[in-house]
């Protein structure tokens, strides 16, 4: 029952955060931290004591929960934790709880309605990563969009009214036409096998005819796509991430985002793996666009937070072009490119809202010469900044380098231009420190340094980043068996990409 409680804690947590301001009983805020705190705790207790493997379709799991729901639709309360769903609930609650340290101070009306959408989103979010009944898992995936509506909507800056419906807009639209391809699924697998189900195992072995797989797949794609996002679905982001509160932000970057690429792992390619294995090319296309268009319209930017949103879908294209490069040494670098990518955004986006806090403006052309007065922040940024860049010995360098590794054996060209972002990252991250940090300074008053509270928070991310660029084989371990589903994929130099 573990699984269930890691989904009610955050549940129940946020109604009593919202009970608690209403009554005048406790800060809402400690309520939220001590609820991830409490969360987080579990998951890591029950990694170090947990039973031996189970295998089910010829994955090992660390725990299944199944339960009956609507049987007389094949719908089931199913839930599953393997090594890739746990690095994603891991890092789901610990950016909770950096989210809520980044936030201590900045909302100051509703908080208990703020913090309640904020552990709902935590709950949906880690329903997505454990769910393995279809028709639950897109219960989830629709649980976590109400509440960030709610986030950005309510809480956020000038336009957060249009970011919100933008982005529900185009998350509430691509999970429709999910739930379209995952009927029709569950449709045709009953033409061919006489049975009702939404089960994940059962459907892995439907029998489609090629041209129904690849249509249910785009389905699928587009959806996760949307979510991750890629080009030419990413518009609603940079919208998004300007107008959120900095816990917003952090979330959507850090957490949100996975849960594209998770979709596209978990789901979209074992379901359909010989219509993934066609759509390939197509598909590291759209991720090489993605790191180039995403890391030149970064330069032209000169909000703060909408740069940091633009540097996301660059690194979120890095993803895409692993998973559907067919190869294990690409699929490892597309999820620790995920697990870094978390970190390194959740920090450059906590830092744009503490430097919001302070001078009241997102605009860079109104900063510069912080460094004299903010030493410790400047360093902190800088670490961040250079992390994002792909700084060898840190966690996002294992990510990429592994995934151009990877795709250089699927698609020479796609790879070289993909690693054209590599180059531009350096020039975007170095912009923001000039821009910010050094030259003359045009704010009157000296700026805060970071606080005790923001020095913790960005220390333990700084330990993980570390962590993970000098210490990635245990999860790399961790996420082996979880990847064994993805299609093996070979190559020809006229035809690209064909499923072997």
């Amino acid at each position: 029952m573990i699984l269930a409680w890691l989904l009610l804690i955050p549940f129940i947590g946020g109604l009593v955060a919202w009970l608690a301001d209403r009554k005048k009983l406790v800060d809402p805020a400690l309520v939220t931290l001590a609820t991830l705190l409490l969360d987080l705790l579990i998951v890591i207790g029950f990694y170090f004591t947990r039973d031996a493997p189970i295998e089910i379709s010829g994955q090992q799991w660390m725990a299944v929960l199944e339960l009956a729901w609507i049987p007389r639709f094949g719908i089931g309360f199913v839930l599953a934790l393997d090594g890739l769903g746990l690095l994603m609930v891991l890092l789901t609650l610990f950016l909770g709880v950096v989210a809520v340290l980044s936030s201590w101070q900045e909302i100051n009306h509703r908080k208990g309605f703020f913090y309640f959408n904020i552990l709902w989103t935590m709950s949906g979010v880690i329903g997505v990563f454990t769910s393995l009944d279809l028709f639950l898992f897109f219960f989830f995936w629709e649980v976590m969009l109400i509440p960030m509506y709610f986030i950005i909507g309510v809480f956020g800056h000038e336009n957060r009214i249009y970011a919100a419906i933008k982005f529900f807009i185009f998350t509430q639209a691509s999970g429709l036409l999910m739930l379209l391809a995952i009927i029709a699924l569950v449709y045709f697998h009953h033409q061919s096998s006489g049975v009702v189900t939404f089960n994940y195992f059962e459907l892995l072995g439907a029998e489609l005819s090629a041209s129904v797989a690849y249509w249910l797949m785009l389905g699928f794609f587009i959806a996760f796509i949307t979510k991750l996002p890629g080009v030419p679905l990413h518009t609603w982001l940079p919208d998004a991430h300007t107008q959120a509160p900095t816990a917003g932000s952090v979330i959507l970057a850090g957490v949100l985002l996975k849960t594209g690429a998770y979709g596209l792992i978990r789901f979209a390619v074992p379901l359909f793996p010989e219509a993934s294995a066609e759509f390939a090319p197509v598909a590291m296309s759209l991720g090489a666009v993605s790191i180039i268009y995403a890391a030149a319209m970064a330069f032209a930017q000169t909000d703060i937070k909408r740069l940091i949103a633009y540097t996301s879908v660059s690194h979120m294209g890095f993803v895409l072009l692993g998973v559907y490069a067919g190869n294990e040494t690409a699929a490892r670098g597309a999820v620790m490119t995920m697990l870094a990518h978390g970190m390194t955004s959740a920090a450059l986006f906590a830092f744009a809202g503490a430097i919001g806090q302070r001078i009241h403006t997102r605009d860079m052309r109104q900063m510069g010469g912080f460094w004299r007065s903010a030493p410790r922040m400047g360093a902190i940024v800088l670490f961040f900044s250079v992390a994002a860049l792909g700084m060898p010995g840190l966690a996002n360098f294992v990510g990429e380098f592994l995934v151009l590794l990877g795709a250089f054996k699927a698609n020479m060209l796609l790879t070289c231009i993909a690693a054209i972002g590599l180059i531009l990252a350096p020039v975007y991250s170095l912009i923001v420190i000039q821009r910010i940090f050094h030259g003359k300074r045009l704010v009157e008053k000296p700026i805060p340094d970071v606080t005790t509270r923001e020095t913790v928070m960005m220390l333990m991310m700084i330990v993980v980043t570390v962590g993970l660029g000098v210490f990635p084989q245990p999860v790399m371990e961790l996420m082996a068996s979880s990847l064994d589903l993805l299609p093996v994929v070979a190559f020809n130099d006229e035809a690209g990409m064909v499923s072997q």
